[in-house]
């Protein structure tokens, strides 16, 4: 390639910001130039993850000393509540950037419905209404024309991979969606916590935001697009004493479709031709395993013994395919790449 696509990532000292740079370092068409961490400026990157330390990056720098006109795409780690006025300032003054977020602050089309989650105004509405949600697989089309990208959440991500194509066609019971999820810590980012500590995390698994998690009005929003009223999802999250990794067992009752056979047939045929998403066959259990370190989703259907109900179970990596791998396949769409590019590592095992 006789030119590379330069790079900024802000909030390169979080665990998605740095899983971005370690993807980024092998992709063929990418060039990271610009680095930030506020807390951490002035610093290596090797400083800061050791692990980065076996190629030349650039030191990380402070967003407001950063040159974005260097740069042709910004990826954005930072925590939401952050990213917004940062957003805004960086496409004002450099409009034909292209910006992948991978906070949620872009993630919900209705700002009061982003102020009631997050406890806070949208700061840049006028962005909310050109950004695009980034379910690659589902938005595919918007995300290639779009110039600022809201890559969807970990769990949703697992979650609705495995769910819309069966809400679209009536197969399951959109008003009838439990979904008991876990996750591993490096969820949780990467600031100190009193609850992701090794003596209160390991050894142990815990329920946490019952009731009342962010992620819960992400996924309704995609689904009350599906199915055209207002659904509410039944979601529990629960820290898991693990580096990384997402899984999600979701509880449905059947409609259409008269059992998980067809479910599962029905996912097939969706995913057949997709790169990254991959269904399970027949007893076939996914694990977290399977993906870790990958940008790869697997589900698998099964029979519940109840009745009219089946179970899904749909495994990823939260930092490959729930963030920053998935910005990745955004950015190839964006810049008129192959869609697989950097992105075709296998799974790490064991």
């Amino acid at each position: 390639m006789a030119s590379k696509i330069r790079i900024g990532v802000l909030g390169a000292s979080g665990y998605t910001g740095a899983d971005l740079v370690r993807l980024a370092i092998a992709h063929p068409a990418m060039e990271v130039a610009v680095l930030t961490a506020n807390t951490h400026a002035g610093k290596a990157m090797a400083e800061v993850f050791p692990h980065l330390g076996f190629v030349d990056l650039p030191k990380l720098a402070t967003v407001e000393e950063t040159d974005w006109g260097s740069v042709d795409a910004v990826f954005c780690g930072l925590p939401h509540g952050t990213t917004q006025e940062i957003t805004h300032k960086v496409l004002t003054d450099h409009p034909s950037l292209k910006f992948i977020d991978m906070s949620a602050d872009f993630r919900l089309v209705d700002t009061a419905m982003y102020k009631a989650v997050y406890g806070h105004e949208h700061m840049a509405p006028e962005l909310q209404r050109e950004a695009v949600y980034g379910l690659t697989e589902i938005y595919r089309d918007k995300i290639r024309k779009a110039r600022l990208v809201a890559c969807p959440g970990c769990y949703p991500t697992a979650s609705l991979l495995a769910i819309l194509p069966l809400v679209r066609r009536g197969e399951i019971d959109a008003t009838d969606i439990v979904i008991d999820a876990k996750s591993g810590i490096s969820g949780a980012g990467r600031g100190l916590k009193q609850n992701v500590l090794f003596a209160e995390a390991g050894e142990g698994l815990s329920p946490y935001s019952v009731g009342k998690h962010r992620h819960a009005p992400e996924m309704e929003q995609e689904v009350t697009k599906v199915v055209g009223r207002s659904v509410f999802i039944n979601f529990t999250p629960h820290l898991v004493p693990m580096s990384r990794g997402d899984l999600c067992t979701i509880y449905v009752r059947l409609a259409k479709a008269e059992s998980a056979d067809e479910l599962r047939q029905t996912l097939m045929e969706r995913y057949r031709d997709e790169p990254f998403v991959k269904v399970a066959a027949e007893g076939v259990l996914p694990q977290t395993q399977n993906v870790r370190g990958s940008n790869y989703v697997q589900i698998g259907v099964f029979a519940d013994r109840i009745p009219g109900r089946a179970i899904l179970v749909s495994v990823s990596d939260n930092l490959v395919k729930g963030s920053a791998g998935q910005a990745i396949q955004n950015f190839n769409l964006m810049f008129g790449l192959d869609e697989t590019m950097g992105l075709m590592q296998q799974p790490l095992f064991p």
